[in-house]
């Protein structure tokens, strides 16, 4: 069954555990904030590349990698969104031991609507009235986080560029999830080398410095990993409405989680911001579910 065809308790089961993993990824993150960024990132690539591998030889699709690796094509689309995945793990790393994980949650919010905004610039994607409203809403909270601090929330736009260029980039990549994920770590995954490499030479390495530093630092593959694999196969087995709007629930437990656990403040600028980002999400998703029937309808 299709996401077009209906929704399946397994599509639902696996979507669910993809976006409750990445709620929580932040507590995981927190207790890697004493290390930098960079370094995670790069463990984050070294470990996911043999769980990539082994979810490829278990579907048996480790034929299309093999194809990707000879396509000069490919593979420079690959180096796209390789560059792009490795910049929004870092801005996202960065932020939560920064204490940015309110800023964080914003950009994930709002990665939907820059997403359908670029599909209407770049791609020719027509816009409903009910889609302006909500990137119109969506501007507006921008605006006003920048005139409250004076500033740009970096780490939001950061998150929203780097995710929003990087599904674009994606959709043009002709291969599979699964496939297009062990591409892009194999890609990074010299570099990332070659960087911890340096790192334990010269001391400053965190990966032999204890044994809660190695585990956390090994456990990057999985949560980097796990989730990703969940998320491709649920999307398999959902319509676009359902994945969507499941969509809302990581950005969701992220921003609880910076509330209430980190307590991270909420200045008056997030707390007029964000209730606009949650009006512009609930318009969107109606506008989204009013296309879907829509075009339910006429195919009857």
């Amino acid at each position: 069954m299709t996401q077009d065809s209906g929704d399946t308790p397994a599509g639902l089961g696996f979507a669910l555990g993809a976006y409750i993993l990445w709620g929580f990824l932040p507590l995981y993150m927190k207790l890697l904030s004493h290390i930098g960024p960079a370094e995670v990132v790069a463990h984050r690539v070294i470990w996911s590349v043999p769980l990539a591998a082994i979810v490829l030889i278990a579907l048996g699709r480790t034929g299309d990698l093999m194809t990707a690796l000879r396509s000069p094509r490919m593979l420079a689309m690959g180096c796209i969104t390789a560059a792009l995945v490795s910049i929004n793990w870092g801005i996202y790393v960065w932020a939560i031991g920064a204490g940015h994980t309110v800023d964080a949650a914003l950009g994930y919010y709002i990665n939907p609507l820059f997403s359908v905004a670029l599909g209407a610039l770049v791609l020719g994607e027509r816009l409903t009235r009910m889609q302006g409203v909500a990137i119109g809403l969506a501007a507006i909270a921008v605006a006003v986080l920048i005139w409250q601090a004076g500033s740009v929330p970096w780490v939001a736009v950061g998150l929203i560029l780097s995710w929003g260029l990087y599904a674009l980039a994606k959709k043009k990549l002709p291969i599979g999830p699964n496939q297009g994920f062990m591409l892009e770590v194999l890609i990074l995954l010299i570099p990332a080398l070659a960087y911890v490499g340096w790192l334990q030479g010269t001391g400053a390495g965190h990966f032999t410095a204890g044994i809660k530093d190695t585990v956390l630092l090994l456990g990057c593959g999985a949560v980097t990993a796990v989730p990703l694999i969940l998320y491709a196969n649920g999307a398999k087995g959902l319509r676009l409405t359902t994945i969507a709007i499941l969509g809302y629930l990581a950005p969701t437990l992220i921003f609880v989680i910076a509330v209430f656990v980190f307590k991270e403040p909420l200045d008056q600028g997030r707390l007029i911001a964000f209730p606009i980002i949650w009006t512009a999400l609930i318009i969107y998703s109606v506008s989204m579910v009013r296309q879907m029937r829509s075009k339910a309808a006429s195919a009857l």
